[in-house]
């Protein structure tokens, strides 16, 4: 077994432990530590994705951006698990998806709509203190941001996480690319300028 599939293990079980009101209570300070960032609270366009289970909460986060009148798109799961984009019209526009997700009901926007993005949420398990992201393993935000990349496309990359999430050392693979700051409840904390 792969060191990245033992670390997603061992901190999807220390997720499972947390309680919905632990997740909600995260969920409310995370939107608040993002909004701290000037990158997010600046953003015109931000690319991110509805938090499910145990994840950090990201629905108080969608939504005071949308209030703001910041475009929000949210990805669509593809077949072959790249991901397309529609933009995010509240908690009424959004239908039950495979995998138990839960995606924007309307027109798919196209994979390369991510490049208008100023800010790109990403979601994940772990980062450590070079900015490396470890996610959950399916290669779908691998293709987002060599897409990105490819393009010459420069939003800010920034993961959502809780607090003992932030570890020393994520085991990386030549296709992964490093963030640019982790918001925690803690607050955020930047990589690029380390």
């Amino acid at each position: 077994m792969s060191a990245k599939t033992l670390l997603r293990r061992e901190l999807l079980a220390a997720r499972r432990l947390l309680t919905g009101e632990d997740i909600e209570r995260a969920a409310t300070v995370l939107a608040r530590r993002a909004l701290e960032l000037p990158e997010v609270a600046g953003a015109r366009t931000v690319a991110a994705y509805v938090s499910m289970g145990s994840e950090p909460g990201t629905r108080t986060l969608l939504d005071t951006l949308r209030a703001r009148g910041v475009r929000v798109l949210l990805p669509v799961l593809q077949a072959d698990n790249d991901l397309d984009w529609a933009p995010y019209e509240g908690a009424e526009g959004l239908r039950k998806a495979g995998r138990g997700l839960l995606e924007p009901a309307g027109t798919p926007l196209g994979p390369d709509a991510v490049l208008d993005a100023d800010v790109v949420l990403l979601p994940g398990l772990a980062v450590d203190g070079r900015g490396m992201r470890l996610g959950r393993g399916g290669g779908s935000y691998d293709r987002v941001l060599a897409r990105l990349a490819a393009a010459g496309a420069h939003p800010a990359l920034i993961v959502l996480l809780y607090d003992d999430e932030v570890t020393a050392r994520v085991p990386e693979e030549p296709h992964d690319h490093p963030v640019d700051a982790v918001v925690t409840p803690a607050g955020p904390r930047r990589f690029s300028d380390d």
